[in-house]
């Protein structure tokens, strides 16, 4: 019997941890319905201030939790959270610390403001999920990601964990949806995200810290590309256009399931 394929999701929001959005609906049913078509998956999100844990019940994974993560010279601890979706039959993993995702909002203040340390916070949340799935023993055949918060993600899939037998063979699919930002990131953001494996030359279309570039990072380093949302901005539409990489265009409606089992393969059996 062949071994089922294994699907990693990653996440900006998944409801009902967090508002109903296009992103995070789809976060929430296309995970159970992959599985539902005989697929093996895990799904992670930012374990955002605003989460309830008591009533979604989230438990610490002492088993997986205390790791540092060094970014900027700087340890933070890496904390691993579990909830399950009893209906689905899943789990989604949190990544948690205190200084980045204790604030009582995902990425902006309650005046809209955006997060200084959004760049920091995302640079956690990518290295904190391959860390952890690493620490599962756990290898997908494919990763998918939904939103810029997970924009590292494929960079640090093909640079920093390319000689790794865990990640060499996984294929990275990136859904692009209209929920972008125009606050410029940290300026220091390109050198923070150098580790083993990532030099200047594999971020340098970051060096300018602002959303279309860091669409571009996204684009790069995927093997396919997702029209997350029925209009996308110009900006992003240009990026997706001129990557020469698959890309799946925005589906509605019940459709979607076959859609993306179709996108997947063609994703997995390129690799």
């Amino acid at each position: 019997m062949m071994e089922s394929k294994k699907v990693l999701f990653v996440s900006q929001e998944i409801t009902p941890y967090l508002p109903e959005t296009e992103l995070s609906f789809i976060s929430r049913t296309l995970p159970q319905a992959i599985q539902e078509t005989g697929m093996e998956i895990r799904t992670f999100m930012p374990k955002y201030g605003n989460i309830n844990e008591r009533r979604n019940q989230l438990h610490e994974v002492i088993r997986l939790s205390g790791m540092n993560l060094i970014i900027d010279d700087t340890d933070h601890p890496l904390i691993i959270k579990v909830a399950s979706i009893q209906a689905a039959r899943m789990q989604v993993y949190f990544i948690d610390n205190e200084e980045y995702f204790h604030r009582k909002h995902t990425v902006a203040d309650s005046r809209g403001r955006f997060f200084e340390d959004n760049d920091e916070r995302m640079i956690f949340f990518a290295r904190g999920v391959l860390e952890t799935v690493r620490k599962l023993r756990w290898s997908p055949d494919l990763v998918h990601c939904h939103g810029w918060f997970t924009s590292l993600v494929p960079l640090y899939i093909k640079k920093a964990y390319r000689e790794d037998p865990l990640f060499a063979d996984s294929g990275v699919v990136f859904s692009f949806y209209n929920n972008g930002f125009d606050v410029p990131l940290d300026q220091g953001f390109a050198s923070k995200l150098l580790v083993d494996g990532v030099s200047p030359k594999h971020v340098s279309m970051i060096e300018e810290p602002v959303y279309e570039n860091l669409v571009s990072l996204a684009t790069t380093y995927s093997d396919g590309l997702v029209r997350g949302s029925a209009s996308l901005p110009d900006s992003v539409s240009r990026v997706l256009d001129k990557s020469g990489k698959p890309v799946m265009n925005y589906i509605s409606g019940e459709k979607y399931v076959e859609a993306f089992s179709v996108f997947y393969d063609k994703i997995m059996n390129s690799q």
